[in-house]
């Protein structure tokens, strides 16, 4: 059985959202706040976190901080009665693998929750030996970038994206074979992820001046390094 961590304040809408998760066939442990989240989370393994933006002692954006320093690897879900685009964005640099906005029918919430979770088992990164990745030293079985005595810690996602760029470096790739490779799926909310995922991969390589992201309008994305 999966196991959800749902951190939600409200408590009539938090205890219809986990009955009715439940009744899916979820694990669900609910807590109150954004505090009381984390604490359970370090406590506890969860499949997949479903956090409301606006909580009481700790929000969930910095919840989803702290959950991701902790386990990178386990993907959340933001629930918001916004709709500004800027916590949309916040959202997307921070990892969240979806946004919904408030009020939402339940059934969305599951198909979203099915559908990240079967991406998730699907892109485990392969558990190779450390690579060379130019000037850097890639180990996609711990998830770490490495160059001189500079430590980067990946996601998970992080480490399946530089996955596939190896894999295909120095070619032009069509930004939906991207998306339908790591994220499973090429629709709009997919998009903005990738984008911000390729910004922070941009910044993770800017040590070594022969490694470059280039983006080619209409057609798609090249890895390059030069030798």
């Amino acid at each position: 059985m999966q196991r959800i961590l749902l951190a939600e304040d409200d408590q009539d809408f938090g205890s219809i959202l986990k009955q009715y998760l439940e009744i899916h066939g979820y694990e669900v442990t609910w807590t109150k706040d954004g505090l009381e989240g984390l604490e359970t989370f370090n406590t506890q393994t969860f499949d997949i976190c479903v956090l409301d933006v606006m909580m009481p002692k700790m929000d969930g954006f910095s919840l989803a901080e702290k959950i991701v320093d902790i386990n990178p690897e386990t993907p959340f879900i933001f629930l918001t009665a916004k709709k500004m685009k800027e916590d949309k964005i916040k959202g997307l640099k921070l990892g969240a693998d979806d946004y919904i906005v408030k009020p939402f029918e339940a059934d969305i919430l599951v198909l979203k929750l099915q559908n990240i979770l079967k991406r998730a088992k699907g892109i485990k990164p392969k558990e190779i030996s450390t690579t060379s990745v130019g000037a850097y030293n890639f180990d996609s079985k711990n998830h770490i970038l490495k160059i001189n005595e500079k430590v980067q810690r990946l996601t998970q996602k992080e480490t399946v994206l530089i996955q596939y760029f190896l894999q295909h470096v120095n070619e032009t790739v069509k930004r939906e074979d991207v998306l339908n490779a790591v994220w499973g799926s090429d629709d709009f909310f997919s998009g903005r992820s990738m984008d911000v995922f390729i910004s922070r991969l941009r910044k993770y390589f800017k040590e070594d001046p022969n490694i470059a992201i280039e983006s080619i309008r209409g057609v798609g994305l090249i890895f390059k390094i030069t030798i």
